[in-house]
């Protein structure tokens, strides 16, 4: 398998962090990014080209659904998962229009979990 270049993006500095051990704990991946907000998110995404970015949900300024549709347009697009501590039940249908390939609880977020998501939406 290739090494899976990952883009964490979180308004919240601890998740950053968090994220960033679990990709950096999981075989296979490597953290090529981070980003505060949706628009530095697609500013890093062009000049960094991940294949996935993790997106928090609620970001100040552009949402998070919102700059997965942004990343969406670029050639080759990003993986997009979706990241939040709420329930994807929770919040609105946004987030389940905006072309994300998965939604993940962020307390649930550890590396086999990263790493079976993965597998799964590239089959």
């Amino acid at each position: 398998m290739e090494t899976v270049r990952v883009l964490v993006v979180d308004d919240q500095e601890p998740f950053r962090l968090a994220a960033s051990a679990v990709i950096e704990a999981a075989a296979g991946f490597e953290l090529v990014g981070v980003a505060e907000t949706g628009e530095a998110s697609v500013d890093l995404a062009e000049e960094r080209r991940p294949d996935l970015v993790l997106m928090d949900v609620h970001l100040p300024g552009m949402s998070g659904p919102a700059a997965t549709r942004a990343l969406r347009r670029l050639e080759p697009a990003p993986v997009v998962f979706l990241v939040s501590t709420y329930d994807e039940s929770e919040c609105d249908g946004e987030t389940q229009e905006c072309g994300a390939s998965a939604y993940i609880r962020k307390s649930l977020l550890e590396p086999g979990l990263l790493r079976r998501t993965w597998e799964a939406v590239r089959r």
